[in-house]
């Protein structure tokens, strides 16, 4: 029987500077496993100690400036850790966590921004995604047990924008980014929060300009795919909205999934 466990995804938009609200919120609700984007911080730099006396084991792809990732293991030690993509070049920012947790591999991801339309960053962005489907066509098949989880940087569709018009002549929201999602979710990998929740306004992001978060303009953006075995086993997808509104917030806020035992 494989073993139930909870997981959350948070980009933290600086891990240092959010650590009371981040180890507060582990504290409070001790997911097993924890997957942190936009950490902004080397490895070597990283606070580890805190979160080792909360009782997690760390596994850390970090950087200076805005990238890295760090996934959170309560109780054992990471297994089978990947950084980056498995093959091909090194991606040119740390971007990619994966590991195996009670049988499941999870990805753990920070997708490119985009910047601009008709930018390297843009093509970069795409770029992007096409290796990651890529690599699930390579290492797994759609009966395996695979989540990909995080800041993902596409709002899937009308309902996770507070202005479909706010988001024209931008990125995000774009025919190219949303061909890139469709490709990835083809694999056979299922948005678990929709399983359980059909409604308009779900959003994760919420800028910290123009009060965005008092007037609750956001964007949904954080995502826990599963494909169809995990899916099967998620029981529960939730948006946190509560530390949005601590002091000094990351603007994105934690989303939570839970998987049942099998």
């Amino acid at each position: 029987m494989a073993k139930g466990f909870s997981l959350m995804t948070w980009n933290v938009n600086s891990v240092r500077a959010r650590l009371d609200n981040v180890l507060t919120y582990l504290d409070e609700h001790e997911p097993d496993v924890a997957c942190l984007q936009e950490t902004k911080v080397e490895n070597a730099l990283f606070p580890r100690v805190p979160f080792m006396e909360l009782g997690y084991q760390v596994a850390l792809n970090g950087t200076k400036g805005y990238a890295g990732v760090a996934t959170l293991v309560k109780g054992q030690k990471p297994v089978d850790v990947q950084l980056g993509f498995a093959e091909g070049p090194e991606d040119k920012h740390k971007r990619i966590l994966a590991l195996t947790y009670e049988g499941v591999r999870i990805y753990n991801l920070y997708a490119p921004n985009g910047t601009a339309l008709g930018s390297e960053a843009f093509a970069y962005k795409l770029d992007w995604f096409a290796r990651l489907r890529g690599e699930l066509d390579a290492r797994f098949g759609p009966s395996d047990e695979v989540v990909l989880c995080g800041d993902f940087n596409i709002a899937r569709d009308a309902r996770d924008t507070w202005s479909v018009e706010s988001m024209k002549g931008g990125t995000h929201f774009t025919p190219e980014e949303h061909a890139a999602l469709d490709a990835l979710e083809n694999f056979g990998l299922h948005d678990c929060f929709r399983k359980f929740d059909d409604a308009p306004g779900r959003f994760t992001w919420f800028d910290y300009r123009g009060g965005s978060w008092e007037k609750k303009h956001g964007l949904r953006i954080d995502y826990v795919y599963a494909t169809a075995p995990a899916t099967e086993r998620c029981t529960e997808v939730v948006h946190d909205w509560e530390p949005r509104a601590w002091d000094e917030p990351s603007d994105h806020v934690p989303v939570v999934a839970r998987f049942a035992d099998t």
